[in-house]
């Protein structure tokens, strides 16, 4: 490969992402705040930095993957940041999920630096980043969405330019609107079922030959119903995107929406509880409390 990728940030999907692009043959430097995700990566043929200047210096295409808004300007602009020793046009892709207005006030700042930008969230959860068929939304230019595809192959199978700067962000926003809602409704499902007697795994797997097939239950719908909430996606960053979602609905001149914003609170109970380091699939405890459910699997 003639472009060498940087990846900032190995958690439960950046450090799968990382993975992948190692298989595909790019040389990839890494830095992440902890040193476990760093070794296992050096293992499989990384190259390690000792900041994000240092992947900044090394890598002509640079991915950041991080929790929020704070994170992605610290690791872009901070004094130990980026674009601290890169070249001039390097292109720089953040692929975490942060507000649309952060990453058009983002972009204006590294383009006045001399550098190119795309937002490029994802969905597909860990399960995607893993098997390397992520959904890949991008907001920027036409011709940085050419030169980062080879890049995007390597981590997913739906790439879509939705727009300028930002597009990718707000086509985010409207994902977790709907993953969020879906696994309400799969969480409801199951309530009901239990209740009335239907083993819920089997009710799940009528479920996904029918219309009301999702992506969300083929890959959370049998561990929610043996109570596993072993993180694929947290609880607390579904409720930060959450309220991403909200802040922008707001701002559009849209009053509510009222389930997304009933949901968000049912997150921030997991959250206020301790348990956001939990998968957002663990909502089907909130959705279990709200219906006086009497026994679930995980009690």
């Amino acid at each position: 490969m003639s472009q060498s990728v940087g990846v900032i940030g190995l958690g439960l999907m950046g450090k799968p992402m990382a993975a992948n692009l190692l298989k595909a043959g790019f040389t990839v430097t890494v830095f992440n705040r902890s040193r476990p995700a760093m070794d296992e990566l050096a293992a499989l043929g990384a190259r390690l930095a000792d900041s994000p200047a240092g992947v900044g210096k090394a890598a002509d295409i640079v991915i950041t993957m991080v929790p929020d808004t704070p994170d992605v300007e610290a690791v872009l602009l901070g004094p130990d940041g980026a674009t601290r020793d890169a070249k001039p046009g390097t292109l720089f892709i953040d692929m975490s999920t942060i507000s649309p207005g952060a990453v058009r006030r983002i972009h204006e700042a590294m383009t006045a630096k001399g550098y190119r930008m795309l937002d490029a969230p994802v969905s597909g959860g860990d399960v995607g980043a893993k098997a390397g068929t992520l959904s890949i939304m991008v907001g920027g230019t036409q011709e940085d969405f050419d030169r980062a595809k080879p890049v995007f192959e390597a981590m997913g199978k739906t790439l879509t330019l939705c727009g300028p700067a930002g597009s990718g962000q707000l086509v985010k926003a409207c994902n977790q609107i709907v993953g969020a809602l879906v696994l309400n409704a799969i969480s409801e499902g199951i309530v009901f079922g239990r209740a009335a007697g239907v083993d819920p795994e089997i009710m799940i797997r009528v479920l996904q030959g029918g219309v009301a097939a999702t992506k969300a239950m083929e890959n959370r719908g049998a561990r929610m119903a043996k109570g596993d909430f072993a993180p694929g996606f947290k609880a607390a960053h579904h409720l930060k995107d959450l309220r991403i979602v909200l802040d922008e609905a707001k701002a559009l001149g849209l009053t509510t929406l009222p389930t997304t914003a009933r949901v968000a609170d049912m997150l921030k109970t997991l959250v206020d509880e301790g348990k956001g380091t939990l998968d957002n699939s663990s909502i089907l405890t909130m959705v279990e409390r709200a219906a006086g459910a009497a026994k679930a699997a995980h009690s």
